[in-house]
């Protein structure tokens, strides 16, 4: 059990790392699973065209909203936006930054997934074999065909063994034509997303340094904060149950020496300890009112010095007046005696 809480730890101290270990996994993932895909043109007019962008498009949209659901941010992200205001303002630059930085990482998948499919070619292929120029590649001689019946025709390009037009256009020249073009939109488009990636991982720092840094910042403090504040509550239900555990069978306890005439036994010397790390939440009512506070009425972040205690703002009661040692009352009222 050691190891595993190490582990996870680990895992926590270096989640940024963790997280673009897991979209890289994703990129290769999703590379191996389109080579290992099997591409069947239907060799349609009407479906060719729906089949082939929709291999093209319709996977990177499934695994960009994986790249959400993998990354653990998501929820604070949604729990940031929609908590209200309270005594905590909502900064919106922050959450631009937090959705940016999540997006950045489940955009790599897709990105692959749509840059080796352009590369093969064959979603192209599939898609725009009825687009294909016959007058400028093909036979201009042969008597022309009704629109209807060319594109039939056309439309079995990708599927050799049942193509019958070669005496409109070869098939391998159709197929290297919209393999040519696809391969180059595959380049333009790596191009384009390096490109992208370089200006919004370089440039973007340069222009607004101040509000980089920032937004940087208090994303870190909410992601840090909701991981202290889980593990205190972690703490505290854990400590909560032992106490309330402990008082149960030291009643039953009192119960059998009440009716056997047995001595009770002593409590053991850890309670105390656990009764300390409860900080005064000792009830079921006070802890979820404690609860709801914190998700609608956050502490300001405004640190105060611990010799001025204040109220953390859910409660809404007033601190106790602090007197003045016994010692020091004896003395005031002497001297004002005399």
């Amino acid at each position: 059990m050691d190891k595993f809480r190490m582990i996870f730890q680990f895992l926590q101290s270096n989640q940024e790392s963790f997280m673009n270990g897991i979209c890289g996994i994703m990129a290769l993932a999703s590379a191996q699973m389109y080579s290992a895909f099997d591409f069947n043109c239907p060799c349609l007019p009407h479906y060719n065209l729906a089949y082939g962008l929709g291999i093209l498009l319709v996977p990177p949209f499934i695994l960009f909203l994986l790249g959400f659901v993998l990354n653990n941010n998501i929820s604070m992200l949604a729990e940031e936006w929609r908590r209200p205001q309270g005594q905590r303002g909502k900064d919106p630059a922050v959450l631009r930054y937090m959705f940016c930085s999540m997006a950045q990482r489940a955009m790599i998948a897709p990105v692959v997934w749509v840059s080796v499919t352009l590369l093969d070619g064959k979603c192209i292929t599939c898609a725009f074999c009825t687009s294909v120029p016959v007058e400028t590649l093909g036979n201009a001689s042969h008597p022309g065909l009704p629109q209807g019946e060319m594109k039939r025709v056309l439309a079995r390009i990708p599927c050799k063994e049942i193509y019958n037009g070669q005496e409109f256009i070869a098939n391998e020249v159709a197929v290297r034509y919209l393999r040519c073009i696809s391969q180059a939109l595959g380049w333009c488009f790596v191009l384009l997303m390096t490109t992208l990636a370089f200006l919004v991982r370089s440039l973007r720092p340069c222009f607004t340094q101040a509000a980089f840094l920032k937004s940087r910042y208090w994303s870190h403090y909410i992601d840090i904060e909701r991981k202290l504040f889980d593990e205190t509550c972690a703490e505290h239900a854990r400590s909560f149950a032992k106490v309330c555990i402990q008082q149960f069978f030291e009643g039953m306890s009192t119960d059998l020496a009440a009716t056997r005439c047995h001595p009770p036994r002593k409590a053991p010397a850890d309670a105390g300890e656990a009764t300390e790390k409860l900080l005064g939440i000792t009830d079921q009512g006070t802890m979820n009112a404690a609860l709801k506070s914190w998700h609608r009425c956050k502490p300001p972040l405004h640190l105060h010095p611990p010799a001025l205690p204040s109220s953390n703002g859910w409660a809404g009661e007033k601190q106790p007046p602090v007197h003045p040692p016994a010692p020091r009352r004896e003395m005031a009222a002497y001297y004002s005696r005399v």
